[in-house]
C-alpha cells in the first residue's frame, strides 16, 4: 500500500492495537475458536485510522458522519450487503455515504483488492475479535472488537481524540477487588448471557451516559434495607411496591419470546431506569432490579464518619492508581457516591457526569476504602 497518513496519532498507535489484535486472535485459534477475524497489520491500522479521523472533521449537509468501519473480506460477513463496484477509502467516500450508514450495528466493510484498502459493502455481523472502528463525534474515534461470545458490549482496545490517545490496560482487571463490571469491560470476562447482572449493569451504564443529564445509580442488595440508613426520608420518589419491570424480563429471558423481541424489550427497560437517574437525586435498584427510588438523597449514615480518601483507578496504559480526597473527583454526585459506598460497604454506585466522565463506586476489603473507576474510555 502507497498511502501516506497524516494523522500522527495513528502511527503512534497502530504497532500496539495490531499486537493486541494478533495476540488475541492467536491465542483463540490455539483454544479451537471459530469464525475468528483476520488480524489487521500496523499498516492497515495506521490507513483506517487516519482515513476514518479527517472524514469525521468533514460534514455531509451540515452533518458530521457517524460510522463504525470494520476490517474483514465478504465472505467473512453473513448476509453482507455487497456493492456491486468497491469504493476507495478515503475521506470523501466515507462522508458521502454515512448518512445511510450511521444507524447502530452497521459496519463498512473494509478490505483488500489489489493491494488497495477498499470499501465493499456493509454488514451487521463481524467475526470474532474482529477490528472495529468507530466515529461517533468529530475528531473521537474508538478502536474496538466483537467480544468472543457475542454478548454485550464491544470490547474497546484503544480511544483517540485528537492529540490525546488513551489505550485500554487489560492488566488492571487482575487489579484486587476490580469489579466485576470492570474485569468484563475490559474482556477479562464475559457475560454469560443477556441477563446476566453485570451485563445489565454495563447496559445501564451505557444508558445513563447517553441521556447526557448526568446521573447517579446505586445498587443495593436485595436482602437488606441497611441503605435506607444512608437516604434522606421520606424519600420523595420512594416506588412501593419495587418495580420489577426490568427484573421480571430478565428472570424470563428464553420462556415464550423471540430472541429479538425479548432483547428489544430489555434495551426498554434499561433506558426506563436509565432515564430516572437524570433527575435530581440517586436512582435506586436492588441486586434483583427491582427499582425502589428515584431523586433520592444520600446522607452520612448516624455514627459513621465524612469519607475523606478514596483510590481512583484509570484502566489505561500508563494510568496510575492514586489516592485522593473524593472532592477532588468531580462534584456533589461523585462525593455523595463515595460517601454511601464508605457507609454502605456491600453497595454499588454508578456515577455519570454530563461531560461523558462516568465512574465506578465500590468498597475494596484489601485497601480498606472506597475505590472509584473512572471507565468512560470503555463505555464509549
Amino acid at each position: 500500500m502507497l498511502y501516506e497518513p497524516t494523522y500522527q496519532a495513528a502511527r503512534k498507535v497502530s504497532e500496539t492495537v495490531r499486537n493486541h489484535f494478533a495476540h488475541h486472535i492467536a491465542t483463540a485459534h490455539k483454544q479451537g475458536e471459530q469464525k475468528l477475524a483476520t488480524a489487521p497489520g500496523a499498516d492497515v491500522i495506521e490507513q483506517i485510522i487516519d482515513v476514518a479521523f479527517w472524514a469525521s472533521l468533514r460534514k455531509e449537509e451540515g452533518n458530521s458522519p457517524k460510522i463504525s468501519l470494520a476490517f474483514l473480506s465478504p465472505q467473512q460477513a453473513e448476509k453482507a450487503l455487497v456493492f456491486e463496484k468497491e469504493l476507495p477509502l478515503n475521506p470523501v467516500t466515507i462522508t458521502k455515504i454515512a448518512p445511510g450508514v450511521e444507524r447502530a450495528g452497521i459496519h463498512i466493510g473494509v478490505w483488500f483488492k489489489n493491494d488497495e484498502l477498499v470499501i465493499w459493502g456493509t454488514t451487521i455481523t463481524i467475526p470474532n475479535f474482529c477490528f472495529v472502528l468507530d466515529v461517533s463525534e468529530p475528531g473521537l474515534l474508538v478502536i474496538k472488537h466483537r467480544r468472543i461470545f457475542g454478548l454485550g458490549k464491544y470490547t474497546n482496545v484503544a480511544v483517540l481524540k485528537g492529540d490525546d490517545v488513551r489505550i485500554v490496560d487489560e492488566h488492571s482487571a487482575t487489579f484486587t477487588d476490580c469489579p466485576a463490571i470492570v474485569t468484563t469491560l475490559l474482556g477479562y470476562t464475559s457475560p454469560a448471557s443477556w441477563n446476566d447482572s453485570v451485563n445489565v449493569l454495563i447496559q445501564l451504564a451505557v444508558s445513563m451516559r447517553a441521556h447526557g443529564h448526568g446521573g447517579s445509580l446505586l445498587v443495593v442488595p436485595a436482602c437488606s434495607e441497611e441503605w435506607k440508613q444512608s437516604i434522606i426520608h421520606p424519600i420523595k420518589y420512594a416506588i412501593q411496591p419495587a418495580f420489577s419491570g426490568l427484573a421480571d424480563l430478565i428472570m424470563n429471558e428464553g420462556t415464550d419470546q423471540s430472541d429479538i423481541f425479548w432483547k428489544s424489550a430489555l434495551s426498554r427497560e434499561v433506558d426506563n431506569i436509565g432515564g430516572l437517574t437524570g433527575v435530581d437525586g440517586a436512582t435506586i435498584i436492588n441486586t434483583k432490579h427491582e427499582l425502589l427510588a428515584f431523586g433520592s438523597k444520600i446522607v452520612m449514615r448516624e455514627g459513621s464518619s465524612r469519607v475523606k480518601q478514596m483510590c481512583l483507578i484509570e484502566p489505561i496504559i500508563d494510568g496510575q492508581a492514586v489516592i485522593i480526597h473524593p472532592a477532588q473527583n468531580g462534584g456533589t454526585r461523585h462525593l455523595s457516591a463515595a460517601q454511601f459506598v464508605h457507609d454502605q460497604h456491600d453497595a454499588i454506585a454508578l456515577v455519570a457526569s454530563q461531560d461523558g466522565q462516568f465512574t465506578i463506586f465500590t468498597w475494596s476489603p484489601h485497601h480498606g476504602m472506597v475505590q472509584a473507576y473512572r471507565i468512560d474510555t470503555l463505555l464509549l
